[in-house]
């Protein structure tokens, strides 16, 4: 039976339904499942092009690892992408304190897991600091694509500041 997730952006009041990627990225369906809801700041990509992403604490007990990986996400992937805050933690990235995106602890580096959606053509995951960094698209927009590409358009024109990027588990059939 497919699995479906709620994709929201809570302030502008606009929400997509995801279907989980299950055959092709059973780890990363897994652990996202599990750690469901997942909110935070949304962010717009500075590189990517189409996308939006939110920044949260590891949470799975394993790493899921590389699965079902793409650097050109289409229009309605969501994609799962692991960072250490060696990747994030440089003040350059533009976070602010709150984001909770920091320099490594003395123990190592915290790792800082970004759950992403595409929402839009021609995009490319390159960054100039750290070449090709693929991502797990574990799931697919099935309904709301066009009304949420019009609040990410929103989120790139009129800032994204105070939005919150919520996925939820949705018991759709």
């Amino acid at each position: 039976m497919a699995r479906y997730l709620t994709i929201t952006l809570e302030k502008r009041g606009v929400t997509a339904l995801a279907v989980l990627l299950d055959d092709a990225a059973p780890r990363t369906c897994a652990a996202v499942w599990e750690a469901l809801p997942q909110s935070g700041q949304v962010y717009h990509g500075k590189y990517a092009r189409n996308e939006i992403y939110h920044l949260v604490p590891a949470f799975a007990s394993v790493e899921p690892g590389k699965e079902n990986t793409t650097v050109t996400p289409i229009p309605g992937d969501v994609c799962y992408f692991s960072f250490d805050s060696d990747d994030l933690g440089n003040p350059a990235y533009g976070y602010e304190q709150e984001a909770d995106v920091r320099a490594p602890e003395p123990a190592g580096a915290k790792a800082i897991i970004d759950l992403a959606v595409f929402y839009g053509r021609n995009n490319l995951l390159i960054n100039g600091d750290q070449g090709w960094v693929p991502g797990n698209v574990f799931a697919t927009i099935v309904e709301g694509l066009d009304e949420l590409a019009q609040a990410c358009q929103s989120i790139w024109m009129d800032g994204a500041r105070g939005e919150k990027l919520t996925f939820a588990r949705s018991h759709q059939d």
